[in-house]
C-alpha cells in the first residue's frame, strides 16, 4: 500500500477531529481554553480579597502572566493591555461567561456515550 496523499491525510484528519469535538461536546467535556478562562476569572476574583490589597495582587498576577507571554514572543504592552481589560471586565463580580447552549441538558442526545 502506497503513501497517502497530503490531501487524503488532511481529509481523514478533518473527520477524526470532528469526531473528537463531537464526543467532547456529547460528554460535556471542557477544553483547555474553558479551564484557562475559568482559572483566570477565579484568580482575578480572589485578588479582590487578597491580603496585600486588590491592586497589588492584580499587579503581581499580571506580571506573572505577562512574563510568560513575553517568553512566548507576545508584546509586553499588548499583553498588559489585554490582561487589564479582562481584569476590569471580570472585577465587577458578575459571572462573565455566556451559557454554552450546546451543553444544556435539554439538547437531546447528550447521554449517547
Amino acid at each position: 500500500m502506497g503513501k497517502k496523499s497530503k490531501k487524503q491525510r488532511n481529509a481523514e484528519q478533518l473527520v477524526r477531529q470532528q469526531g473528537v469535538r463531537d464526543k467532547a461536546r456529547n460528554r460535556r467535556r471542557p477544553s483547555r481554553d474553558d479551564i484557562a478562562r475559568m482559572l483566570l476569572w477565579k484568580m482575578i476574583m480572589s485578588a479582590e480579597n487578597h491580603r496585600l490589597g486588590r491592586q497589588q495582587a492584580l499587579d503581581r498576577l499580571c506580571d506573572e502572566i505577562v512574563d510568560g507571554l513575553e517568553l512566548q514572543g507576545f508584546s509586553v504592552r499588548e499583553s498588559e493591555e489585554v490582561f487589564e481589560g479582562l481584569a476590569d471586565r471580570y472585577a465587577n463580580g458578575l459571572f462573565p461567561f455566556r451559557p454554552k447552549r450546546h451543553l444544556s441538558k435539554d439538547s437531546g442526545d447528550l447521554d449517547a456515550n
